[in-house]
């Protein structure tokens, strides 16, 4: 354990307005850092004094003069300090010691990996044939696999990206629903094409659709085609079954890079079917060329309480099973 001691800490320029930012409405930002970072903060103005065990005191150190950069160009949510708080890997019992920046460029936006187990997603992707991207919601499997399919076809490392999902009811009936089977099955690719409207715009999207170099589909559609020179995303693989899951995993052609994400705690197969994506953990584990990233509740980038949410029902779920 590291020894506990205080470190004081200058901001500079001296404005109030944006130290009134950075410390929240009562000092709420600074009460989030102490209960993440297991420190106390005292600030007199632009004076503060953290203490603490000594790495934590230069992770919040650290933290707070980015924090501070950032209030001369926006005012600052508790969401911006989360945010801040992951990308330093700051939470409690995580260092950023060895963490290296990843930041992945789209023509629209820059994606920075925030934490340690997304920089090694991203590091997985970039020198795996077949990554898989395995947790709960929230922690940006999805997100970061479309961010890379959509840097890779803008930097002509592929030609079309192929975006996939299982169409598995989660309790609904896809039959309640109007429209034709496209039409029925667009709401569960819904999240898909969200990150793709972020990263490239909606006309942009629209077009590439049209000409086949985006492609949205369900994962029926993938029987019996073999995909060159393509980045293929397949989400929710949760609710794949051991044989569509084989099935997905030999459509690789030349030039190809797979990214497979799920949650193994939210499937919505019928009751009596094995989940692919549990099945390929044990099965795949160790094929050179494939990769597994294991996301945790404390890698959720949304709210705070998201992450304790997630860990009150994994704590839940093992006590009904012992």
């Amino acid at each position: 354990m590291d020894p506990e001691t205080s470190t004081e800490l200058t901001l500079e320029p001296l404005e109030n307005e944006r130290l009134a930012n950075l410390c929240g409405q009562f000092d709420d930002h600074l009460r989030l850092i102490e209960r993440r970072l297991g420190v106390a903060i005292v600030n007199r103005g632009n004076v503060f004094n953290i203490a603490g065990e000594r790495r934590a005191c230069q992770t919040t150190a650290g933290l707070i003069k980015n924090l501070y950069a950032a209030t001369a160009h926006r005012d600052l949510a508790p969401a911006d300090v989360h945010l801040h708080l992951q990308e330093s890997a700051a939470d409690v019992g995580r260092t950023s010691d060895t963490a290296d920046d990843f930041i992945l460029k789209t023509r629209r936006v820059l994606i920075k990996a925030r934490g340690e187990n997304q920089r090694a997603y991203l590091r997985n992707i970039e020198r795996c044939a077949i990554s898989f991207g395995i947790g709960p919601a929230g922690t940006g499997k999805t997100y970061l696999a479309v961010a890379a399919a959509v840097a890779a076809l803008e930097e002509d490392q592929v030609r079309r990206l192929c975006l996939v999902r299982p169409a598995v009811e989660a309790g609904e009936r896809l039959g309640f629903l109007p429209g034709d089977l496209a039409q029925k099955i667009d709401p569960y690719l819904r999240p898909l094409y969200d990150a793709l409207y972020e990263m490239l715009g909606f006309e942009r999207v629209a077009k590439l659709i049209e000409r086949n170099v985006i492609e949205v589909a369900p994962l029926a559609f993938m029987r019996g085609r073999t995909l060159n020179d393509a980045f293929i995303i397949l989400d929710e693989a949760q609710n794949t079954t051991t044989e569509q899951m084989k099935m997905f995993l030999t459509r690789l052609g030349f030039g190809s890079k797979a990214v497979i994400t799920g949650d193994v705690t939210q499937i919505d197969l019928p009751k009596g079917k094995d989940s692919g994506l549990k099945r390929a953990m044990e099965v795949v584990r160790e094929v050179d060329g494939i990769s597994f990233t294991f996301f945790k509740s404390h890698d959720v980038v949304r709210h705070a309480l998201v992450g304790r949410i997630l860990d009150a029902y994994e704590h839940y779920e093992s006590r009904s099973e012992s």
